[in-house]
């Protein structure tokens, strides 16, 4: 029996997977959906896309919102495509339908019926165009798709460049502490708990009591024992 798999992916953790799933499921609610977040352009490194790839076989089918879900990289895109093809994989791209695999067998399958006449040099020759023509819609696709990419980059580039030209605030201030829930909430803990104010816990036992990394526990420990550093100098010269 033929199956049918939908993969979805994000290149960041902030954005929705939801979009694409609700996408390929209103046309092929059969799907079992493949969910992935991967920050890459190449396919090294995309987990959940080797598994399927290994688990796929001939008449299954992959269904990708856009070709972009598939690859953002022409040259890997194109020799993906390719070789999924000719293991007989299916492959749909709900916004590039033009690009599905069964709109290129129609194109090596379709072609102008030759008429044993000395005109069938022609046709072959119209066929063979249209080849080409089919193959050369798949590249531009994922060329388009590197493309936006490589668009969307540089206009970031650009706007972070125009806001630091204006004096607006790039990222975090140098030197300054990121402050947050689970930083406030541990180094609370920390002050209250660990030995080196005055608590009943040592380092490791802390370190469990706030559920943080060791790195990051020291990180805390060495910012709360300068403040208090800082406070007490700043006491003493007041009296």
């Amino acid at each position: 029996m033929n199956r049918y798999f939908g993969y979805v992916r994000i290149s960041t953790p902030q954005q929705n997977l939801q979009r694409q799933i609700r996408n390929i499921l209103a046309e092929y609610p059969q799907a079992e959906i493949i969910e992935e977040i991967f920050t890459g352009r190449k396919f090294q490194g995309r987990k959940e896309f080797d598994k399927l790839i290994r688990k796929v076989n001939t008449g299954d089918t992959i269904i990708f919102d856009s070709v972009s879900r598939m690859s953002r990289d022409a040259e890997e895109g194109f020799a993906m495509y390719n070789e999924l093809f000719s293991k007989g994989i299916n492959l749909i791209f709900l916004k590039e339908p033009h690009i599905n695999t069964d709109t290129y067998k129609s194109a090596l399958q379709g072609g102008i019926p030759t008429t044993g006449t000395n005109i069938d040099c022609i046709l072959e020759g119209i066929n063979k165009y249209l080849l080409s023509l089919a193959k050369e819609q798949i590249r531009l696709a994922f060329e388009q798709s590197e493309k936006e990419v490589q668009d969307l980059r540089q206009r970031t580039k650009e706007g972070l460049q125009t806001a630091r030209l204006n004096g607006k605030q790039i990222g975090q201030v140098a030197g300054k502490k990121l402050t947050t829930k689970k930083s406030v909430a541990a180094k609370a803990i920390i002050l209250k708990h660990n030995k080196a104010f005055g608590g009943s816990l040592n380092d490791v036992e802390t370190i469990q009591q706030t559920g943080i990394s060791k790195k990051t526990f020291y990180k805390y420990k060495k910012e709360l024992l300068t403040e208090s550093t800082s406070m007490f100098t700043e006491s003493t010269s007041a009296c």
